[in-house]
């Protein structure tokens, strides 16, 4: 029988808790840090790379991924829904402007009950969401002075190419714009989505690259590798075509070194089982899919494993 695909992931951790540089970062808590990992997954007969030595969270990433294709940029419709993955940022920020000690658990709450305060202190900037599918533009105006255009979405226009010229090489979502990053609360880490179109006819085969500038291996990436498998599954579904490989590039890749009792659980354990995904349904178009849209077949993993985010 063939190694499991999870292997990969767990022989990259691994290697850098065993053999990564260890740096200073921007959050102050140190890393161990590799440069330039590759992993690869088949994603053909519904597999997705949805890891078993612990259990990750999809339907919470499969939320956030929704979330992302409305171009919303803030944390308030993730809460009423009870995703907590972007708490962190705005409470940091709401605590370092006003003084106030509010703790996150009573911030988050005043984001759900408080429609004037989540607009006020829940939004995150123009992050992915925003970047993917309102890419702005400006125009000069006669008088020499410049006004915002029509925002670009992407990911439309990646759907529209791949069904009108599959064999391009601009297949690609870009979510770093260097003019808007210092308004973001986080600059994009899953920043470059690129696709691409293998065979043809009804054997056709929609592959990603996702890059990645900055990946946190121990929380981080089982997310990236669950979102970006599933945005591949909804633009091959969009697009007629079969889903074929997940190619997953990361620049400065790294373990937190706080977080040493995750890995070694981790480390301990083996792979189990072949989890798959099915979409139940094909809507209209992919900013029309719904949670309930997505099953997961055969998924018995290891228990969570919890360890603190970096902010």
């Amino acid at each position: 029988m063939s190694e499991h695909p999870e292997r990969q992931y767990l022989d990259l951790m691994q290697r850098i808790w065993a053999h990564g540089s260890e740096r200073v970062d921007r959050t102050g808590i140190g890393t161990r840090s590799i440069f330039g990992a590759q992993l690869r997954f088949d994603l053909g007969d519904g597999a997705m790379p949805l890891l078993t030595t612990k259990r990750v969270y999809w339907k919470t990433a499969t939320r956030e991924m929704l979330w992302f294709l409305t171009g919303d940029t803030n944390i308030r419709p993730l809460v009423l829904q009870g995703v907590k993955i972007w708490n962190e940022w705005p409470h940091a920020r709401y605590v370092k402007e006003t003084g106030d000690d509010l703790t996150l658990d009573h911030f988050v709450q005043r984001i759900a009950d408080d429609e004037d305060f989540a607009r006020r202190w829940g939004d995150l900037g123009p992050v992915y969401g925003k970047q993917w599918v309102d890419w702005p533009t400006y125009r000069y105006r006669p008088d020499g002075l410049y006004e915002e255009g029509e925002g670009i979405n992407q990911v439309r226009e990646v759907i529209e190419s791949l069904r009108a010229n599959p064999a391009s090489r601009r297949h690609i979502i870009e979510g770093w714009n260097v003019a808007e990053l210092d308004r973001m609360a986080l600059p994009p880490c899953h920043k470059t989505y690129q696709f691409h179109v293998e065979g043809e006819g009804s054997e056709a085969r929609l592959n990603c690259l996702l890059y990645q500038r900055s990946c946190d291996v121990a929380l981080g990436l089982p997310f990236n590798l669950w979102s970006a498998s599933l945005l591949t599954r909804m633009m091959a579904q969009q697009t007629d075509l079969q889903a074929g490989e997940l190619v997953w590039m990361g620049g400065d890749t790294h373990l937190y070194l706080n977080h040493a009792d995750l890995i070694e659980e981790q480390l301990s354990r083996k792979p189990s089982g072949r989890p798959t995904l099915e979409i139940v349904r094909k809507p209209e178009t992919i900013f029309d899919y719904r949670i309930e849209d997505f099953v997961v077949h055969d998924y018995a993993p290891h228990p969570p494993i919890k360890a603190p985010v970096a902010v």
